[in-house]
């Protein structure tokens, strides 16, 4: 292990990190909210521990080794979301205690969209917007922009590519240079961006809603200026249609992107497997939920209980957790359907969370071909996925991911219930933090207030585990990474 370089890249991170209190003092300073020395106070402590830790060991410039990638992953997801607390921890307002302030920053840069916090309305500007900045870094990851810019510093970057985005098909890369693909990555990510802004604000947003909210819809987050979440625009239907517009392109896999847009066609969404089952499935539950309500009668008429059915529909299965209305208090089975939709959540390579789509397919296609093999013991069956066989190793891990997820839930499951909190409200936090929702049922379906401070670290846990798909922290606490 090369302690001396992972501190170093540490340190610029951090330093690097420090730049994003920038943003949000502009903010303050252009509403005059009075909240400003809190930003330059938490910007100057970032730089300062990224300073210290970086000088003695400038000079160390060595390649990264696959295991210390993962382990510079891990530090700095955990280091970012305790220096990401500092705002909520030193300001005024929302006179926020450490344990909340660290639950708000790693449920921001997780993009899990689970709040601490009550009456959002009436927090300054700066920390709206603050807020909806951390969820819109953590979209496509802090790493992978760093992928981007380390090179220029000396630094090889592809082993924190590969530690920052697990997965089956985490080797795939859309240019020949990793450098490269960071960047790609990025600039579909910032123009899609700037497209939901526009159109926010074209549907009827201030600008200042249309900029915060277009940074939690692509980053499929779910942080909001307001209590209400997008219930506040009810009445405005064309903002929650561009809303669903978003999250679904979001939910999508960024390489799929960059491809059918440098060819210029539709026809790979069209030929892709993932991508159909994704859309197949949130069209299943859009179309359950919508008849469920309609015949319950819930809302007015057929076309407000088709928009809020699609809607919620498509907000909890891609894991945005935005909600139009308290989807926890819809009759019957419906909360529980949309919930398991999020264990689904995001395509891989997307910003959404949950297990991923193509790890849903491959489990599904394992189980068929083991329904087969009853039938045909002797035959050889090979799971394909748009027309390729994949290899053993591939459902091996698919299989392992599963049953370490179930283990790990189970866990922090009866952790949570260990608190005191009813089953219902322990399994739907417990869900809502790792597959990076948001919005549970019970007792944390509006927000996280009023659990126990044990309880909050527990799902900060989950949430950094299902932000790094559990795999990439689980493996530093095995003894194997740490032998020599």
């Amino acid at each position: 292990m090369q302690f001396t370089a992972i501190q170093r890249i540490v340190g610029l991170l951090l330093m690097l990190f420090s730049t994003t209190m920038l943003p949000p003092l502009f903010v303050s300073w252009l509403y005059a909210d009075g909240f400003h020395l809190s930003f330059l106070l938490a910007l100057a402590l970032t730089f300062l521990t990224g300073t210290v830790a970086w000088l003695p060991v400038r000079q160390m410039r060595k390649e990264l080794r696959l295991r210390d990638g993962f382990v510079v992953v891990v530090l700095f997801w955990s280091v970012l979301g305790l220096y990401g607390a500092l705002p909520f921890a030193v300001g005024a307002e929302p006179n926020l205690s450490i344990t909340d302030s660290i639950f708000e920053s790693f449920s921001g840069l997780t993009t899990t969209g689970a709040t601490v916090i009550t009456n959002i309305d009436h927090l300054p500007p700066s920390l709206l917007y603050y807020r909806q900045q951390l969820q819109w870094l953590g979209g496509m990851g802090i790493i992978v922009l760093a992928v981007a810019i380390l090179p220029m510093l000396g630094i090889g970057g592809m082993q924190l590519y590969r530690a920052e985005t697990p997965g089956p098909m985490k080797d795939n890369k859309l240019t020949p240079r990793i450098t490269e693909t960071a960047k790609a990555l990025w600039y579909i990510y910032l123009w899609l961006t700037i497209a939901c802004a526009l159109a926010y604000w074209f549907a009827g947003m201030t600008p200042f809603d249309a900029i915060a909210h277009s940074f939690s819809t692509v980053a499929i987050g779910g942080f909001s200026t307001h209590d209400a979440s997008m219930g506040y625009f009810q009445g405005q239907p064309l903002i929650e249609v561009v809303a669903i517009l978003f999250m679904l392109l979001s939910g999508v896999n960024f390489a799929l992107h960059f491809i059918a847009w440098r060819g210029a066609s539709l026809r790979p969404y069209l030929h892709d497997a993932e991508f159909r089952t994704y859309a197949t499935i949130l069209g299943l539950v859009a179309a359950i939920t919508t008849i469920y309500l309609y015949m319950n009668d819930i809302f007015a008429n057929f076309g407000h209980t088709l928009l809020h059915g699609i809607f919620q529909a498509v907000s909890i299965g891609t894991t945005a957790g935005f909600t139009t209305s308290n989807y926890a208090l819809w009759p019957g089975f419906l909360p529980v359907l949309l919930l398991f939709a999020s264990f689904i959540g995001g395509c891989a390579g997307s910003t959404g969370g949950g297990m991923k789509v193509i790890r849903f397919l491959l489990l599904l296609k394992q189980g068929m071909r083991e329904i087969s093999r009853l039938i045909h013991p002797n035959a050889v069956i090979p799971i394909k996925v748009g027309g390729k066989a994949l290899p053993d190793r591939v459902i091996d891990s698919v299989w392992g991911f599963f049953a370490t997820y179930v283990a790990i839930f189970s866990i922090l499951l009866l952790l949570l219930m260990m608190t005191g909190l009813d089953q219902v409200t322990a399994f739907s936090a417990v869900a809502a933090t790792i597959n990076n929702l948001g919005p549970g049922l019970g007792d944390v379906a509006l927000h996280y207030a009023d659990i126990s401070d044990f309880a909050k670290w527990v799902l900060c846990f989950a949430m950094l585990l299902g932000r790094l798909e559990i795999f990439t922290l689980l493996v530093l606490l095995t003894p194997t990474f740490w032998r020599k």
